[in-house]
Order: structure tokens, then C-alpha cells, then sequence
């Protein structure tokens, strides 16, 4: 099982594929790292050669990925809510940020129904 950027690299996986267990790395880079490298996509990872896993290792030690980049985002999210803007605001609250309706939808980010209870009528 190779190990590139903290990550353990699943062998049974397309080396495309593999490449995508690493934050900060989707199909377009991972394609673009191995092009560079000069390794077929299609390749699984167990087949990678010392040598290929050292050149994907110096072609992502350039990029910004896993903590690096996890801090980054935080950083970024923080930054918004301190200055308050209307992004920072809906991160604060668990809202959707990017104008989706919330009156029927937006479970993921609201969490669980929280069911209010009507008020009694008083009788007379």
C-alpha cells in the first residue's frame, strides 16, 4: 500500500482513481498528476514502480493538499464569519450559503426536524 501525502493509497484502485483518496485531488488533477509523470491512468496502483510513486510524490508535494489545505479552507470560512459577511452568517447559523430555499429542504445542513408544539387554545 503506497503512502503519498499522509494518505494510504488503496492498491486495488485505478491509479486515477487512487489518487482522488487525497484531499484537495479530484479526477482532473489526479489525470493531470499522471499524465506528468508519464504513468498510464489506467494502471492500478499496486503496479506503480518505486520510481513512479517518488515522481507522483514530488508532483503533489507542489500542491497544496490535505492539512495544508484543510487549514486554509477553516482560515477562509473564520475570516468571513469575523467580518460578518452574509456567507460568515449563514455558516454561523448552519445554513445553506448559496440561496437555496430553506423552508421545506436543507436537511443536511439544518440537522433533524426540531418540531415545535402549537399553542393551546385557552376555553372559555
Amino acid at each position: 500500500m503506497a503512502r503519498i501525502a499522509g494518505v494510504d493509497i488503496p492498491n486495488n484502485k485505478r491509479g486515477e482513481i487512487a489518487l482522488t483518496y487525497i484531499y484537495g485531488i479530484g479526477h482532473n488533477t489526479a489525470q493531470k498528476i499522471l499524465t506528468e509523470a508519464g504513468i498510464n491512468w489506467d494502471t492500478k496502483a499496486q503496479d506503480w514502480t518505486d520510481d513512479e510513486q517518488n515522481t507522483i510524490r514530488n508532483i503533489i508535494s507542489a500542491l497544496k493538499v490535505e492539512g495544508e489545505l484543510r487549514s486554509e479552507t477553516q482560515t477562509n470560512i473564520k475570516r468571513l464569519m469575523d467580518i460578518g459577511t452574509y456567507r460568515g452568517i449563514r455558516h454561523r447559523l448552519g445554513l445553506p450559503l448559496r440561496g437555496q430555499t430553506t423552508k421545506n429542504n436543507a436537511r443536511t445542513r439544518k440537522g433533524r426536524k426540531k418540531t415545535v408544539a402549537n399553542k393551546k387554545k385557552a376555553t372559555k
